[in-house]
C-alpha cells in the first residue's frame, strides 16, 4: 500500500456549513468528490493524488473524470495511451469509485449538478486554460468554494517518464530489436541513424573510459614520476658539469702541448741555424779544394810557390844539421 498523505487542506470558504450539512444525521450519505486529469502513463504520483482526494472525508466516493483523446491532443498534446487504456487504468486503481470518461476540459455548474459532485480535488497551483475560457480551468470551483487542495509528488511525471524514454530512445530500440520487433514497427529509417549514433556514442563512451584510465594512472604515479624526474634532472646536471670538466681539462692539457711543441720547434730552429753557420765555415775550407787539382807534395809546393830560394834554404838547412852531428861527435 501506498503511503498515506497527509489530509489536504480545505480552500472553500464554505467549509463550515458543508461539514454541518455532512455530519447532520438525515443526510447520511457520501461525499461526492470529484478529480480529473489526463493520466496518461498512469505512475504512483497520480494513484498518491487520488488517494488523497479519497481520504479528504471519513465517507467519500471518489469520481475521476478523463478527457478523451481529441480534446487532450487539442488543449494539452499527443499521448502515449489511447483513451480506452487510460479509462481502464483509472478503474484498476483502488481508490477509484467510479471513472467518467470523456470528462469536459473546464468544469462547469452544470457539469457539477449532472453528476451531483460536492468537491473538486486537485493541487493548488493554476493550470493554464488553453482553451481561452479562464486563465485557470479550476478558476470556477475555487470561486464558488468547492475546491479541495491536494499535493503532488515531486520527481515523478508523466513528462518526466517521456523524457527518459527518449533520452535513451536508442538502447529501447535495440532491446525491443532483441525482442522480435521488426525495422518496419520501429521506424528504418530513422533507426539506422540511431544505431550509428549508437555506436558513435559507445566509441566515445569507449574513449572516455580509456582517458579516465590513464588520469587515474597518472594520478596515481605522479609523485614517483616528480620524483624520477628530479632524480633524472640532478643525475643529468652532475654528469654534464663533470662531462664539461674533463672536457676543461682535455682543451688545457692539448693547448700547454701545443705551446711546448712550438717552443721546441723554435728551440731547434736556432740550433739547426748555428750549426750551419759552422758548417758552412767548415765546407768553405773544402771547397778551396778541387777534386780535379793534381796533388803536390811540400817539397814540390814550396818550389812552386817560393821558387829556388827554398832550395837553398834547404840546402842550408842540411848543412847545418851536418854541421852540428859532426861538433856533436
Amino acid at each position: 500500500m501506498a503511503e498515506v498523505a497527509s489530509e489536504p487542506k480545505d480552500t472553500c470558504a464554505t467549509t463550515t456549513t458543508t461539514t454541518s450539512r455532512n455530519s447532520d444525521p438525515h443526510e447520511n450519505r457520501p461525499v461526492r468528490v470529484y478529480a480529473d486529469g489526463i493520466y496518461d502513463l498512469f505512475h504512483f504520483g497520480h494513484a498518491r493524488s487520488l488517494e488523497q482526494a479519497k481520504l479528504s472525508f471519513p465517507n467519500t466516493y471518489l469520481l475521476v473524470g478523463v478527457c478523451n483523446d481529441d480534446t487532450t491532443h487539442k488543449f494539452k498534446g499527443k499521448t502515449v495511451m489511447t483513451e480506452s487504456e487510460r479509462y481502464e487504468s483509472l478503474r484498476h486503481c483502488k481508490w477509484v469509485d467510479e471513472v467518467i470518461p470523456d470528462a469536459p476540459w473546464v468544469i462547469n455548474q452544470e457539469f457539477l449538478d449532472k453528476h451531483n459532485i460536492d468537491y473538486v480535488a486537485h493541487d493548488s497551483l493554476p493550470y493554464a486554460d488553453a482553451s481561452g475560457a479562464g486563465k485557470d480551468v479550476y478558476e470556477f470551483v475555487k470561486r464558488v468554494g468547492r475546491f479541495k487542495e491536494t499535493k503532488r509528488t515531486e520527481g515523478i511525471s508523466t513528462s518526466d517518464i517521456i523524457m527518459r524514454i527518449v533520452k535513451d530512445y536508442n538502447q529501447y530500440v535495440l532491446r525491443n530489436l532483441d525482442r522480435g520487433y521488426s525495422r518496419k514497427e520501429l521506424g528504418e529509417k530513422r533507426l539506422r541513424v540511431n544505431m550509428s549514433l549508437k555506436k558513435l556514442q559507445e566509441k566515445v563512451k569507449e574513449h572516455q573510459e580509456k582517458v579516465g584510465e590513464k588520469i587515474q594512472t597518472v594520478a596515481m604515479h605522479r609523485n614517483e614520476w616528480v620524483e624520477n624526474a628530479d632524480r633524472w634532472v640532478a643525475g643529468f646536471l652532475e654528469m654534464f658539469e663533470e662531462g664539461c670538466h674533463k672536457m676543461g681539462t682535455a682543451i688545457r692539457d692539448r693547448i700547454q702541448e701545443r705551446l711546448r711543441g712550438q717552443q721546441s720547434a723554435g728551440l731547434l730552429e736556432n740550433g739547426e741555424a748555428v750549426n750551419d753557420d759552422d758548417d758552412e765555415e767548415y765546407y768553405d775550407d773544402e771547397d778551396e779544394y778541387n777534386d780535379d787539382e793534381e796533388y803536390y807534395d811540400d817539397e814540390e809546393y814550396y818550389e812552386e810557390v817560393y821558387g829556388k830560394d827554398s832550395n837553398n834554404e834547404n840546402e842550408g838547412n842540411d848543412r847545418g844539421r851536418s854541421e852540428k852531428e859532426e861538433d856533436e861527435k
